[in-house]
């Protein structure tokens, strides 16, 4: 349409993941966690509503939400904010720090999202290939680019950087740096404890994947309160809603029920990825909540479609198309996605 800016008519739009409208499908394309969150989320939202709060406004920097964050991050108040999501504390900074022309670098493949919200600000991208091992490449480390940003552990892949490669991108970088950690509490170690030492780091969270609340749109930014300021400048009014509060402050209070999710994911996950290899696929090292399988020189679309028609759903992406990322579900959900995997791969001899 004539009415819309430029740059939206040659924008590159971000799709999600399928959402199936009927009932029936094993579901493994979005990275969901397949456990329920802790009951006390429940509890918490229904006491909310039994208190009639859905009439007011809520906190606008996320109360009680952002008060049980500082207690279970070791942070203070002003070093936190909190989001609708992830993707929207994401699309303030680059809103934050991205004019017209100005260079974001990331490496690449990674969560596409991140072109997106550059090709919003009309930014100029950076995208700088991966090298086979899966490390930060020379020229990201040195690139004058005006944000760097940098998903650990990576989607689609879910391989992991160490904080040292982390530590090393800070120091080389006069710019602000995103560590998205949507996926963190499935690896080894996170990048707060560098917070204190390089002011142009900025950590992003989310409670969809380990928390199991996707469907309440909840995270966290951590980062210098200078750059908190920044943030609170041009956020909405309300970004979070009451009961999405509730329910994020009543996970961050059971810790241990999610842990104890994350570890039956891991172990599904370290189980999956051998059986996938013994089936001929190249299986990137995960630490997330999903894995990467590859065919090295084959379309896996067919696969994918395969898949589909037997209510499995698993993400194909076009731009790498001899791979598929598969969400880790219950290991009753994985053995029936490998039986069909073994069956169709056999019947076309891949």
């Amino acid at each position: 349409m004539s009415y819309f800016r430029e740059a939206i008519n040659f924008m590159e739009e971000y799709i999600p993941g399928e959402q199936p409208e009927k009932e029936g499908y094993i579901k493994l394309n979005t990275n969901e966690n397949p456990y329920p969150p802790s009951p006390l989320v429940e509890k918490k939202i229904k006491e909310a509503l039994g208190l009639g709060k859905i009439s007011l406004y809520p906190h606008p920097l996320g109360g009680e939400l952002r008060e049980r964050a500082q207690e279970v991050y070791g942070l203070p108040l002003d070093w936190i904010v909190v989001g609708n999501g992830s993707d929207e504390l994401l699309n303030l900074l680059f809103r934050l720090f991205l004019d017209k022309g100005d260079r974001v670098a990331y490496p690449f493949p990674t969560y596409t999202l991140y072109r997106t919200l550059a090709f919003l600000q009309e930014a100029e991208r950076e995208e700088i290939p991966f090298p086979p091992d899966f490390s930060l490449p020379e020229s990201f480390l040195t690139s004058p680019a005006k944000l760097k940003v940098v998903c650990n552990p990576n989607s689609p892949t879910g391989t992991f950087l160490p904080l040292s490669q982390i530590e090393k991108l800070l120091s080389l970088s006069s710019c602000p740096v995103i560590v998205d950690e949507a996926y963190v509490d499935f690896a080894p170690c996170s990048a707060l404890p560098l917070l204190q030492k390089f002011p142009n780091l900025i950590i992003v969270r989310t409670f969809s994947k380990s928390f199991s609340l996707a469907g309440l749109r909840v995270g966290l930014l951590f980062t210098h309160p200078d750059i908190v300021r920044g943030v609170l400048k041009i956020k909405d009014s309300y970004n979070v809603g009451i009961l999405s509060q509730a329910g994020g402050a009543a996970a961050l209070e059971d810790m241990e029920h999610m842990r104890k999710n994350v570890e039956k994911i891991k172990f599904t996950r370290e189980w999956f990825s051998a059986e996938m290899e013994k089936l001929g696929f190249l299986v990137y090292p995960s630490q997330a909540n999903f894995i990467m399988a590859r065919k090295e020189g084959r379309d896996l679309k067919f696969l994918y479609e395969e898949l589909k028609k037997r209510k499995i759903l698993v993400r194909y992406f076009p731009q790498w198309p001899d791979s598929l990322r598969i969400t880790i579900g219950k290991e009753e959900e994985m053995k029936t996605l490998l039986d069909a995997i073994q069956e169709i791969i056999g019947r076309v001899n891949v």
